[in-house]
């Protein structure tokens, strides 16, 4: 028989454990080049999302529309993002990454995911490493997020 689970109390763990995981990945992304976090959380949101506004951004990331202006022109004068008019309402300004502005996107993700790759490699065994990714099925879940996909075990298996 299976032992209970306290339901609070697990979900203070994976809380905790979530913060911890933001926090560290947060410092890694730090490695590389010089933006700050704000910088890199607008890369990442303009990639995603291209042509939004700085009051949108601003709505996303719940700063100050004075603050995300702030970042956007950084970035702007970095050579990172483009702004030009929407064209169905010129009163509006699209940002838009540049070619600059996606590779240090992606060069801040691609470090991030090598550290986590090597973690997983030199911290859990296989079996670990597939009891994990059985997890992450559960917290996807648990999310609302892409409950469509097949499950880890079943990925890569015909």
């Amino acid at each position: 028989m299976l032992d209970s689970v306290d339901p609070t109390e697990l979900s203070e763990d994976i809380r905790a454990l979530i913060w911890a995981y933001t926090r560290r990945l947060s410092g890694e992304s730090q490695a590389v080049g010089d933006l700050t976090l704000s910088q890199q959380t607008v890369l990442a949101r303009l990639h995603q999302a291209p042509g939004a506004t700085s009051a949108e951004l601003a709505r996303a990331e719940y700063v100050s529309p004075q603050s995300m202006s702030s970042t956007v022109s950084a970035l702007v004068d970095a050579g990172l993002v483009a702004v030009a008019p929407d064209p169905r309402d010129g009163r509006r300004r699209r940002l838009d990454l540049t070619d600059e502005g996606t590779a240090a996107i992606e060069a801040v993700r691609a470090h991030k995911a090598d550290w986590l790759q090597g973690r997983l490699v030199a911290e859990l065994t296989p079996a670990e490493q597939r009891q994990l990714a059985d997890a992450v099925v559960l917290l996807r879940r648990l999310l609302g997020l892409d409950t469509t996909s097949a499950t880890p075990s079943s990925k890569g298996q015909s």
